[in-house]
C-alpha cells in the first residue's frame, strides 16, 4: 500500500523540462558585434592577405605566382635595408623612451592630484593632437633654413646650421627626436597607475630600515614594475616596428632611403607600385617578425612575473 502511495505521488509531479540555453543568449549578442568587427578588419584581411601573398594581385584578375613575392622580397635590397632602418629605429627610440616615461612619471607621483592631473593632460595632449598636424609643426622646427627652430638654437653653439631632413646623416636621428619628444603620455598614464598601485606599506618598511630613495626604486619600485614594463616594452617594439606616419609625412623615406621603414615600404609597393602581392609578402613577414620579437621578449624578460 505504501508502495501504490509513493508510486501515486511521483507519478503526479510534473516531469522536468528540458533546460534551454537561453540564459547564455545575452552574452553570445554582446560578444556577436565584437566577433563579427574582428572577423571582418581583421581575420578576414589576414587570410585574404595570405592568399594575395602567393598571387601577382589585380583587381579583374590575378595569376597565382607561388612564393615569387617572398623570393623577390627576400632578394630585395632595399627591402633589408627597411629592416636595418626599422631595428635602428626601434633600439633609438623604444628604450629611451620608456626610461623618460618612467621618470617622468616618478617626478610627477608625489605632487597633489590635481597637479598631477595637469601634467598628465600636458604630456598626453600629442597624443590626442592629429598626426599630420604635429608634422606640420615638425617640419617648421626642422626648417633646413637659419630661421629654423633647431638651426637657431645649434646656433648659440656655434654650429653650422644643418638640412635635418634633407641629409642621410641626420634624417634618421630627427625622426627619433621627434618620437622621444611627442610620445610619452599613454606610457606615464600607465606608469603612474602602477606607481600608485604599491602598497604603502612597503615604503614605509623600509623607510624604518633606514633605506634610500635608489634602494628603495631598485627593491621596491622596479620589482612591482616589471609588469608593467613588460607590456609598455612589447607594445612599444610592435608600434615602433609597425611605424609609418612620421616617415612618411616628414621624409617620404628620404633622403637615399635612408628612412624607409618596413611599413613605409609595403605602403609604396601597394599604393605607389601597385605590387599589391609583394606588399601582402612583406606584411606578413613582418608580422612573422613581430610576434617572433615578443615571443622572445616573454620569454626572456616575463620570468618571475604574476600576472
Amino acid at each position: 500500500m505504501a508502495l501504490s502511495t509513493s508510486t501515486s505521488t511521483a507519478a503526479s509531479k510534473p516531469l522536468k523540462k528540458p533546460r534551454k540555453h537561453t540564459d547564455n543568449f545575452s552574452g553570445y549578442a554582446f560578444i556577436a558585434v565584437a566577433l563579427v568587427v574582428y572577423a571582418l578588419f581583421t581575420a578576414y584581411p589576414v587570410v585574404k592577405a595570405l592568399i594575395i601573398s602567393f598571387q601577382a594581385y589585380k583587381p579583374l584578375g590575378s595569376t597565382y605566382v607561388g612564393l615569387d613575392n617572398y623570393e623577390a622580397t627576400f632578394k630585395s635590397a632595399l627591402f633589408w635595408k627597411s629592416i636595418r632602418n626599422t631595428i635602428e629605429y626601434t633600439l633609438l627610440t623604444v628604450p629611451v623612451s620608456l626610461f623618460l616615461s618612467f621618470t617622468i612619471a616618478i617626478m610627477i607621483l608625489p605632487l597633489r592630484k590635481k597637479v598631477q592631473n595637469v601634467f598628465k593632460a600636458i604630456y598626453y595632449l600629442p597624443a590626442v593632437a592629429s598626426g599630420v598636424a604635429l608634422s606640420v609643426v615638425w617640419l617648421w622646427i626642422y626648417d633646413p633654413l637659419p630661421e629654423g627652430i633647431f638651426n637657431k638654437l645649434i646656433g648659440f653653439f656655434g654650429i653650422s646650421s644643418q638640412n635635418w631632413l634633407g641629409s642621410s646623416a641626420t634624417a634618421m636621428l630627427s625622426l627619433v627626436i621627434m618620437s622621444l619628444l611627442s610620445s610619452h603620455g599613454a606610457s606615464i598614464i600607465i606608469y603612474l597607475a602602477a606607481l600608485i598601485g604599491i602598497d604603502e606599506s612597503y615604503y614605509e618598511a623600509a623607510d624604518l630600515d633606514g633605506a634610500s630613495f635608489l634602494q628603495k626604486l631598485r627593491h621596491i619600485v622596479l620589482p612591482f614594475l616589471r609588469p608593467t614594463t613588460l607590456f609598455l616594452l612589447v607594445t612599444a617594439v610592435i608600434g615602433s616596428f609597425q611605424v609609418f606616419q612620421n616617415a612618411y609625412l616628414m621624409t617620404g623615406g628620404g633622403p637615399d632611403h635612408a628612412t624607409t621603414m618596413v611599413g613605409l615600404l609595403i605602403f609604396d609597393n601597394a599604393f605607389k607600385y601597385f605590387e599589391f602581392g609583394k606588399a601582402a609578402a612583406q606584411s606578413l613577414i613582418l608580422a612573422a617578425v613581430i610576434a617572433f620579437i615578443s615571443l622572445l621578449q616573454f620569454k626572456f624578460l616575463g620570468k618571475e612575473i604574476d600576472y
